[in-house]
Formats: structure tokens, sequence, C-alpha cells
């Protein structure tokens, strides 16, 4: 009897087991039906995609030299319906297009014009016959050249450039300090630099060295096309010196004396700079022409020259007392 038991158990499981799959097998085959019949129906709908193709200019002449390049990507706005994208989707038809050099350069003018129907029409051939191009991008496609005009010019720093307070910029190095320039001869005579783009370097108390592209322009390629910027700022602090003061414009039969015959000049420097400043590269004068229209019991001084790296340079005082000497007499 137990055997019988088990043996109707067994029965009756393989009979569920077979009614699951059943209906499992059922909704299996509808699912893929329903999913068919959506898929068919989306693929039938038009639609409009952005294709990216990638554009070459090739068999350039080796004495030949681009300038300006020509944008490597148009990008064609294509209408169809969708089983013709899925097609191209397992195809190469959006290769890279390849555009003969001599066909577009004109050598008068050192640049190449090429036609967007050019590409529209290289881009039908390789499109089905129900596919629309509705639009291109860029609206423009050139590119200039010459035959190895050039020269060297100047590198120009473009931007601000501030270190942080108390400091000031001590050196700028820029390597290299010139670059090579091809255009059109017209164009070279034209260029005395080049910039580079436009930076904003500041607040900064150590020494930056940082890469810089040169600025681009139209029609003119620069090798190399960018410099390395060296930036060292360097504290500043404020110092004085004693300088002797000189008259100037003085008769030959005549001497101005001043009390006192030095005077302190009050500047500012950088911390690495104060060692390199003298007081030979001073020059306080007082003017013996403006004494003779002027004459007063004190002479103004003025401070006629120092160096670059004294900033703020000014004297500690203005006026001093003074006597004029004439063949040993003093007036």
């Amino acid at each position: 009897m137990h055997t019988d038991i088990k043996r109707n158990f067994k029965h009756i499981r393989k009979f569920l087991f077979w009614s699951i799959n059943k209906e499992f097998l059922i909704f299996l085959f509808f699912f893929i039906l329903s999913a068919s019949f959506w898929l068919s129906m989306t693929l039938d709908e038009t639609y409009e995609k952005e294709i990216e193709v990638p554009i070459h200019i090739v068999n350039i002449p080796q004495n030949a030299i681009i300038t300006t390049e020509m944008v490597d990507t148009v990008k064609a706005t294509i209408r169809d319906k969708g089983f013709a994208f899925l097609t191209y989707m397992n195809s190469n038809r959006f290769r890279s297009i390849n555009l003969n050099f001599s066909t577009y350069a004109n050598q008068e003018t050192g640049k190449g014009n090429v036609p967007l129907n050019d590409v529209q029409n290289i881009l039908y051939q390789r499109l089905s016959g129900s596919s629309k191009i509705t639009a291109i991008k860029p609206d423009n496609l050139f590119f200039y050249f010459n035959y190895g005009e050039s020269k060297q010019v100047p590198v120009r720093l473009n931007g601000i450039f501030k270190p942080a307070e108390s400091f000031y910029l001590s050196t700028i190095d820029i390597n290299p300090q010139k670059v090579t320039v091809y255009a059109q001869k017209e164009v070279l005579d034209t260029i005395t630099h080049i910039d580079t783009e436009r930076l904003r370097i500041v607040d900064f108390r150590e020494t930056i060295t940082k890469q810089a592209k040169l600025k681009k322009t139209v029609g003119i390629k620069t090798v190399p096309n960018k410099v390395t910027l060296r930036l060292s700022p360097d504290i500043l602090i404020e110092e004085s010196i004693e300088v002797p003061i000189v008259a100037i414009n003085t008769p030959s039969n005549k001497t101005v004396r001043t009390f006192p015959a030095r005077v302190k000049v009050l500047f500012n420097v950088g911390a690495e700079m104060y060692k390199m400043i003298n007081e030979r590269q001073f020059k306080v004068v007082v003017d013996f022409l403006e004494l003779s229209k002027n004459p007063s019991a004190k002479c103004t001084l003025r401070l006629q020259s120092a160096p670059s790296e004294a900033r703020q340079a000014r004297l500690e005082i203005n006026q001093v007392d003074y006597v004029i000497e004439q063949n040993g007499e003093t007036r």
C-alpha cells in the first residue's frame, strides 16, 4: 500500500510540473510574438539621427604645410525609417571621408574650400535610397596652407600675473622665447609677435611652472604651439640707502654745496634683489638753474634715476640747506 501511495504521488507531481511548464511556454510564445510586433512597429517609424563622420585631407605634397587644419568631423542629420538605421549600425558606411588636397587647394590664395555638396554627395553614395540628409555641420569646410614661408617671432605673455600680497613678480622665463610661424607672405609681414592664450595666475607665493598654449589665429601655424612659463615671485621688503647729492647745470666757476651732502632714498625691493643694489645706481640732484630762477633758503632735491628693481623709490627729505661758492667766496 505504501508503494501505491508513492507511485500516485509521483504521477501527481509530474502532472503539476507539466502544467506549469505548459503555461510558461504559452506565456513565452505570446511574449515573443508581442515583442516582435512592437519591434516591427518601432522600426517602421521615421526617425532623424545625427551621425558623426571623420573627414581628412589626403595626398598633401611634402613641401606643403597646413597652417590651419580643417575640422576633422562633420555631423550629418539623416532621416529614414528605423530599419535603415538598424542596417547602418552593422556596416561601415560612416567610415572616414578622404578628400584630395589638389582638388580643393587654391594655389594663389593659399586656402582650400570644400563645398558641403561634395561631402553630401559622398554620403548619399553610402546611404540607402530611402535616406535623406536634412542638415550638415559645420557650415564651412576650409583649410590654409603654404609652401614653407616662415619666420621666427618672440612670444608675448597675455593675461594677469599677480603674486600674493607683499610679493612681486621677480622673473618671468618663457621657453622657448621665440617660435616659428608659418603663413602666407603678406600675413607674415604683419606678424611681430605671438601672444599666449589669455591666462590668469594670481595669489601665488612660490615659483610656478606652467604650460601655456599660444593664441590660435586662422591662417597661421606656430611651431611649437605651446611654451613653458616659469613665474618666480619674491617677497618685498622696505630698505633705504644713502646717496650723494649732485648739482647739475652749474657754471664752471661756481659750486653748489648742500647740507647735508647725502640724502637717504627709501624703496621697496625683493629680498633676493636687494644685495644687487648699490648707491651708484641712484642719482639725486639739485638744479642750479632752478636755484637761479627761484632763490630761497633751501633747495629742492629730485630723484633723477633709480634702478628698476627699487620699487616706489622716494626721498626721505625733499629740501636741504645749501650755499653757492664762487672764486673762493660763499653766498
